[in-house]
């Protein structure tokens, strides 16, 4: 007959054995969505999706994010020329848009290099914003966002930092620019998908907003180490 304290012995391990491989499983499980969306979406950099996974949990954690099976990731260090807006399905694992998407007139040209929390600035924000409630405006059908980072995107409620739908952003912008027409700082996006794209990820749900500048990573409430990868992320 086994023993009491052999039985109970014997449980312990069990129950160890079992905690670990939830352990091994649950640090698995980042690794293999961010390769899996990272597979439907080969410009987007390792370095900085997992940013913005990190940055979207942590405010999730927080309670600053209601929807946490969408992130929308905007990477301004590549040029306007090319798709940079990418939301993904967390939940599903699946791409859903990938879009041009314009930055402020005064952070620069093709690729933006300026980047401002000002009123009267018009230039981009970094950093992570979420998403509010659909209005109509002087732009038509945009979708509010509060930035949540403190000195680096705050303001952007007050300067009516939208994502609306914007004629010059289009192929045929750039064929005439060489790049897509500017904002005053607002994440315009092709007209032709600004309606659903906003009906999507209204409501509270992350949209990061990624260049590597040294002092934003080094110091985000959202990012941990980032500055470090920041070389790696270029």
């Amino acid at each position: 007959m086994i023993s009491f304290k052999r039985l109970v012995s014997g449980i312990a391990i069990v129950l160890a054995f079992t905690a670990a491989s939830d352990m091994r499983a649950a640090e698995s499980a980042p690794e293999g969505l961010v390769k899996s969306l990272l597979r439907q979406a080969p410009e987007l950099r390792a370095e900085v999706l997992k940013m913005a996974l990190d940055a979207a949990h942590t405010a999730a954690q927080r309670g600053l994010v209601q929807r946490k099976d969408l992130l929308t990731v905007i990477d301004y260090s590549l040029p306007s020329t090319q798709p940079r807006l990418f939301v993904f399905d967390l939940v599903s694992r699946k791409l859903l848009f990938r879009e041009l998407v314009a930055h402020g007139r005064n952070s620069g040209g093709n690729v933006p290099s300026f980047f401002s929390n000002s009123t009267g600035s018009l230039a981009s924000s970094l950093g992570l914003f979420v998403t509010a409630d659909p209005y109509v405006g002087g732009n038509g059908y945009s979708l509010r966002l509060k930035g949540l980072e403190e000195g680096i995107n705050d303001m952007a409620w007050d300067r009516a930092i939208v994502m609306h739908g914007a004629s010059y952003v289009s192929q045929a912008a750039i064929k005439i620019l060489g790049r897509l027409g500017r904002s005053w700082g607002c994440p315009a996006v092709r007209p032709e998908v600004a309606h659903k794209i906003i009906d999507t990820l209204r409501g509270g749900s992350a949209v990061f907003a990624y260049y590597p500048e040294r002092s934003w990573l080094a110091t985000s409430a959202f990012l941990r180490g980032a500055a470090k990868s920041q070389s790696a992320a270029r």
